[in-house]
């Protein structure tokens, strides 16, 4: 029997559906295999299709290879970023800091500290992680940008540099636990604004 769903009556376009409930599976599988200490090297398209519950045949009319899988899995566990408002910089910025290195799935605090010590180890792993920081990475490269354009930034801004400055501080706490005295609850809107201090006109 196909693991593959359609509603009754209903216009479908050529080929078989894909099913929503299999790419779940699928993900969370993959997931699961990550945050039970599996490495992206690893772990096996054939250890994912047991775990879900499917042939390696729907994995593979899914997703190109273990590369392209890996990525959807991570960038799911990572959760859509926040959308900038254009209120001002501040509040953009704070909005982004307070982001980075948080993730509502607890099986993050298992996964992402594990993946550090992979994403030089191969041409490979480090793209996937690339592939989905850098997106998040331009939203902040973007606010800058319009900051400098409005005139609340210095014009001679360095904005990788800046960003360096905002998420290093964010990411290393959030994910070593670097000074425990620190409160997270509190340290993006400190971080942000120390960082301001030196970015806007003199």
């Amino acid at each position: 029997m196909s693991d593959m769903t359609s509603t009754a009556d209903a216009p479908r376009p050529p080929g078989r559906p894909r099913s929503v409930r299999a790419d779940e599976a699928i993900i969370e599988a993959t997931l699961d295999l990550l945050a039970e200490g599996s490495t992206t090297e690893a772990i096996s398209i054939e250890a994912i299709a047991a775990r879900a519950g499917v042939g390696k045949a729907t994995i593979y009319r899914r997703w190109p290879g273990k590369g392209a899988l890996l990525h959807d899995a991570l960038r799911t566990l990572k959760g859509s970023p926040p959308q900038p408002t254009g209120a001002s910089v501040r509040d953009d910025l704070l909005l982004l800091v307070g982001a980075v290195g948080h993730h509502i799935d607890s099986r993050a605090a298992r996964i992402m500290p594990c993946l550090v010590p992979e994403v030089n180890r191969t041409p490979e792993q480090y793209q996937l992680y690339q592939s989905i920081i850098e997106p998040r990475r331009e939203l902040m490269r973007e606010v800058l940008r319009r900051g400098v354009r409005s005139g609340e930034l210095r014009a001679d801004l360095d904005v990788e540099v800046a960003m360096a400055m905002l998420t290093g501080p964010m990411l290393v706490q959030r994910m070593l636990r670097w000074h425990p005295g620190l409160d997270e609850a509190t340290l993006p809107e400190r971080l942000v604004d120390a960082v301001l201090d030196g970015l806007r006109p003199r």
